[in-house]
């Protein structure tokens, strides 16, 4: 319930703090008193749209704060809880409204977005007025409305689930049909590069182990060149040794025949032949360890560029290729078992959707029960609202083609006002007074089944006579019992219902330097002169004093 309501520099407000209890609660008051300010204050703590023109003249902000008491289960708590806000006892919503225009909202001291405060806002407080049509502008309030009256929550919650189910279904459906026809589309080209670069064989780290097979290869190229051109200069035609082998022998006869001074000069030339013997057998011992073959840099370099090649084609690197085959390999598989897989899903989406029929159907039998006695009930409620000759009629229309997470059925209230008219939807065919008298008993029926545990009924007696306004006091006074109320009304049979009366006025401050608007609580003294001026008007007579004693004894 709404235990409390503090205001600052709204309009006429400029501080008031007022304490709230449950039950019935009227404010009244004189025309221009201040109490749509009262309400326009509370709907900005509510999340209602802000405006500068609140703030109070020669203010730089306005500020109302709202302190509601919820039982631990309501869904406001689960919106708290889902946003990271503190779920404290009581929940403390407050707005402050800036004289630019701009706005700041907070729940429980943590600042949220307005449209935060709005969504819980609107499910702790019901403000509903002659031209406050909110409540039931919306079909799909109609339609939950219903189902709470009916008490089907366990089904609505099974066609919900069925619906997800068979959504999750569909989605899975969907999805395994383009896979298939993305794989179909693709297959002969998968078919030529699974091919292609199968014959490949590729191996992970392949391209970088050729790339420094092939850098060695070329060096080795480079040298044997040179070992070639030793190896010509050295053992070549043109060779030294076999011309110094042929001198030194041609002096050695000279030697034998007495020209020992070539003996120096043969020396020499023996050393020269013994270094040039280790010079050649070095060689073939480098010539040996080399071990040189053309034919594999050939080779080496036919597969890199192969590789290469087939990246640059598949525009990925020579290690990314690995992952090409794979991809077309899965496509392939995909196309090959996606037409099993998708026979399976298939029958998984027709089971999903026997689950949310079924279900549907169940629901749909449950508010089309509801929808009667919901009927029956408000209409109990119309000749003691002067609507005797109405009808209240919940329009049920069922469409099985409908896929969706509320069933196949939408709600909509409708009503007859006169016997012979058509009956149409109810914010159309009933005029504003018979449009609030239809709500209250409307909520009359539903207080206990899915209505907000505060409500507020802004003048919703206007222009009816005594018999009925007694009727809506004594209705609004049911629901007290199960919900907490507060009606702002002119009727004096609607104030002496409720349990507790609240005097809305204007106080001069300052010599008349300032008007704002004052809220009273009445005791019962006070209660019966307020009452007597709502019978007599502006000038309260002894009669119209008698009368509230009388009225105010007569409910009491």
């Amino acid at each position: 319930m709404l235990n409390a309501l503090s205001v600052r520099n709204i309009v006429l407000i400029d501080q008031l703090d007022l304490a709230l209890d449950g039950g019935m609660t009227v404010l009244t008051g004189e025309t221009g008193a201040g109490k749509s300010i009262l309400l326009d204050s509370l709907t900005l703590a509510l999340g209602g749209r802000g405006d500068a023109s609140l703030v109070r003249t020669g203010c730089d902000s306005g500020q109302v704060v709202a302190v509601l008491q919820l039982a631990q289960d309501h869904p406001a708590r689960a919106a708290l809880r889902d946003n990271a806000i503190p779920d404290d006892e009581d929940i403390i919503l407050r707005r402050v409204q800036f004289a630019d225009g701009r706005t700041r909202a907070f729940i429980n001291d943590q600042p949220v977005s307005a449209a935060l405060l709005q969504r819980v806002g609107s499910q702790i407080v019901e403000i509903h007025g002659q031209h406050d049509d909110r409540a039931l502008v919306d079909v799909a309030t109609h339609r939950a409305a219903l189902d709470a009256f009916g008490e089907l929550e366990k089904p609505v919650a099974a066609v919900r689930d069925a619906w997800q189910a068979l959504t999750e279904a569909q989605e899975a459906v969907a999805e395994q049909k383009a896979l298939v026809a993305e794989a179909l589309a693709a297959e002969e080209y998968a078919r030529h590069t699974v091919e292609e670069l199968s014959k490949l064989k590729l191996v992970p780290g392949e391209e970088a182990e050729l790339a420094d097979r092939r850098q060695q290869l070329q060096q080795a190229e480079k040298s044997a060149a040179d070992v070639t051109e030793t190896d010509e200069i050295l053992n070549g035609p043109s060779a030294p040794a076999p011309a110094l082998a042929a001198l030194m022998r041609r002096l050695l006869r000279k030697i034998d025949s007495g020209g020992t001074q070539f003996q120096p000069i043969v020396d020499a030339l023996d050393q020269s032949l013994i270094a040039l013997d280790r010079t050649s057998d070095a060689l073939e011992e480098l010539k040996r360890e080399m071990a040189y073959d053309p034919g594999e840099l050939e080779s080496v370099e036919e597969r890199l560029f192969s590789l290469r090649a087939a990246a640059r084609k598949h525009q990925t690197t020579p290690e990314g290729l690995i992952e090409v085959l794979a991809k077309y390999t899965a496509d392939l598989e995909t196309l090959q078992n996606g037409e099993t897989k998708l026979v399976a899903l298939t029958s998984a989406e027709a089971k999903a959707m026997e689950i949310y029929r079924k279900a549907a159907e169940t629901l749909s039998t449950g508010r089309a029960k509801a929808a009667i006695a919901l009927g029956k009930a408000v209409g109990a409620e119309l000749p003691d609202l002067k609507l005797g000759s109405a009808k209240f009629i919940v329009d049920h229309q069922v469409d099985k083609h409908r896929i969706a997470a509320a069933g196949f059925d939408q709600i909509a209230f409708h009503v007859q006002t006169n016997p012979g008219t058509a009956a149409g939807p109810l914010l159309k065919v009933a005029s504003g007074g018979e449009l609030s008298r239809f709500l209250l008993a409307l909520k009359v029926v539903l207080a206990d089944r899915g209505s907000a545990p505060v409500l507020i009924f802004d003048e919703i007696d206007t222009g009816v006579g005594g018999a009925v306004a007694d009727a809506i006091g004594r209705r609004l006074a049911r629901l007290a019992g199960k919900v907490q109320v507060l009606a702002v009304t002119h009727a004096p049979q609607v104030a002496a219902r409720a349990q507790r009366h609240l005097l809305i006025e204007k106080q001069a401050v300052e010599e008349g330097a300032f008007v704002r608007t004052h809220v009273k609580p009445l005791d019962i003294t006070a209660r019966k002169e307020e009452v007597a001026r709502m019978l007599a008007g502006a000038s309260i007579t002894d009669e119209a004093r008698a009368a509230a004693s009388k009225l105010l004894s007569e409910v009491g």
